[in-house]
């Protein structure tokens, strides 16, 4: 049987916290940032984590499940 291969788009976008939770980071970041208010962006910038009807399926991309 061959190995598993991870989703690489996903190991560049996604990281597992040690108490499993996933960390991602904030849509809505590349540009057109003029028009945006400076208490939103600054609320984009914190990382966030993958809601958990998502989890399961991001573990699966990572090779983690």
């Amino acid at each position: 049987m061959p190995k598993m291969k991870s989703n690489s788009g996903a190991l560049k976008r996604f990281k597992v916290k040690k108490n499993g939770a996933i960390k991602r980071g904030s849509a809505f970041r590349s540009h057109i940032l003029t028009k945006m208010s400076q208490k939103r962006k600054r609320n984009l910038r914190n990382p966030q984590s993958v809601a958990s009807v998502d989890e399961n399926r991001v573990k699966k991309m990572l090779c983690k499940a």
